[in-house]
């Protein structure tokens, strides 16, 4: 009770209670400083990573329009990787059909050659033969126009049947009653060098196989004997 009635309670009290108030507002403008330096460095922190946000935002926008930078550019190398591809292909092609022509061709050319050689051969073996067929023409010749009055005359065909150069065979003294009387045969050579019978006058039926045989023996006097022979036996008859 006596506390209650001291005078000096109430000034006590009141300076407590400023005392505390004091406190109270040192401790609120502490926390609203903090506050502020918190805020302060919040907002520094938030703009500083919105910057960086920006920035990584503006590097990966340039990192992807490097990116498809690359792939249209890989793209187009592809493209003209396949173009060229395509192209060598077909120059391979090309080349490939120029080297089957070329060894087509060589081996036309190499067929022509022997064939040329083989011609060659061919006709050296004519010549050769036509040598030897033309001896037996003298041979001939000397023994039936000498001894037997036999006349040989060269004659140009004029017609398909008898075109080109032919021997014509004139015997005489067959017919007794006209010695003068002419016994003809014609007579050629073919491109593979046998003998021709063109025709004879008059005819003879057997000279298919007078012919024949003389292609068989390749003996011209002997043919012209039989023929002589046959001229003989059908003045005879």
């Amino acid at each position: 009770m006596a506390s209650i009635t001291d005078p000096n309670m109430s000034d006590r009290f009141t300076s407590a209670m400023e005392e505390i108030h004091n406190e109270n507002l040192k401790t609120y403008a502490d926390i609203i400083d903090t506050t502020v330096e918190l805020s302060q460095s919040h907002r520094q922190f938030v703009k500083s990573a919105i910057d960086t946000c920006l920035k990584k935002c503006k590097d990966d926008d340039k990192l992807f329009e490097t990116i498809h930078a690359f792939k249209r550019d890989l793209e187009q190398k592809n493209r003209s990787l396949k173009e060229k591809r395509c192209t060598i292909s077909e120059m391979m092609s090309e080349v490939q059909e120029k080297e089957m022509q070329k060894e087509d061709i060589i081996q036309k050319i190499n067929k022509l050659k022997e064939e040329q050689t083989k011609r060659k051969e061919l006709i050296q073996a004519q010549n050769k033969a036509n040598k030897n067929r033309l001896k037996n023409l003298q041979k001939a010749r000397f023994v039936f126009q000498d001894h037997l009055g036999l006349e040989i005359r060269t004659i140009l065909g004029k017609t398909q049947l008898v075109k080109g150069e032919k021997l014509q065979f004139v015997f005489r003294n067959i017919n007794l009653s006209d010695l003068d009387s002419a016994y003809i045969i014609t007579m050629g050579i073919k491109e593979d060098g046998s003998y021709q019978i063109v025709s004879s006058d008059p005819e003879l039926d057997c000279l298919p196989v007078l012919e024949s045989r003389l292609q068989e023996t390749n003996n011209l006097p002997a043919f012209l004997a039989n023929v002589r022979k046959e001229f003989i036996s059908l003045a005879r008859r």
